[in-house]
């Protein structure tokens, strides 16, 4: 395994974050897989040959610090940050209380802050790396019941364009995906959401979730983590600062 790169995946245990392991794995990469449920991200470390789970609050400075740290000692240097940790919470702006709001951009936005931080010295002194940051549709538009969300989105689309900005003459790049509605626990919990606090069934809830999509469906975690992939190589050194939306033609 000498000179594998080392990629370091938040909310690694499922979803996005777990699909993009399997599609960097095939490539050779060290995986490290980081989650506040330690059991979850452990169960789908024992899927690859060279992974390692750690707990990780990206809330939490000295979680961070301590994921981080582990990470290292385990498989060296970070080449590869996959900010992918989220939460996607509805509520009408009159009942989003400050500490709703804070909560959501604590994990959707600082968690991003605080990760890169630790990250992006490695990058630097190695001049490469790669730090992809998992937006959303709503980095790039507006919806309705999910202010805090949406602004969070739209703040990690703002890091990661003005990090790009930054790194761009050390070798390091910084993107953000933007996927609409994806297959994952988040979009199970949406469903559950909806039908509960209305009269929509199950598939009612569903069809409201991809009447935005104009291929009318629920997009796969595999795709995402495809263009995630991409962008790790160095074939992507050229893409920088970008929002690339997957969302079957929505934006």
């Amino acid at each position: 395994m000498s000179g594998a790169r080392h990629a370091f995946i938040t909310g690694g245990g499922s979803g996005i974050g777990l699909a993009t392991a399997r599609a960097l794995a095939t490539t050779g990469v060290r995986l490290t897989l980081a989650g506040r449920n330690v059991d979850k991200v452990q169960s789908a470390a024992e899927e690859f040959e060279f992974a390692y789970a750690v707990a990780c609050d990206v809330t939490d400075e000295s979680s961070v610090n301590a994921a981080f740290a582990a990470a290292r000692d385990r498989y060296g240097v970070i080449d590869i940050l996959i900010n992918n940790a989220g939460q996607a919470p509805s509520a009408p702006f009159k009942r989003t209380t400050l500490a709703f709001w804070n909560a959501v951009l604590a994990t959707n936005l600082t968690g991003a802050f605080l990760c890169t931080q630790v990250a992006l010295p490695d990058m630097l002194d190695a001049k490469w790396g790669r730090i992809i940051n998992v937006g959303s549709v709503c980095s790039l538009k507006g919806y309705a019941y999910v202010s805090a969300y949406v602004a969070s989105k739209h703040g990690l689309l703002g890091l990661t364009r003005a990090l790009a900005h930054e790194t761009a003459k050390q070798g390091v790049t910084v993107n953000c995906v933007c996927p609409g509605y994806v297959d994952t626990p988040i979009v199970t919990e949406s469903i559950d959401r909806l039908t509960s606090k209305t009269s929509l069934s199950a598939e009612e809830a569903h069809a409201s979730l991809i009447q935005f999509n104009p291929q009318g469906r629920i997009i796969a975690p595999e795709e995402v983590a495809s263009a995630i992939a991409y962008l790790c190589t160095d074939a992507a050194a050229s893409i920088n600062g970008a929002a690339i939306p997957i969302t079957g033609g929505e934006v």
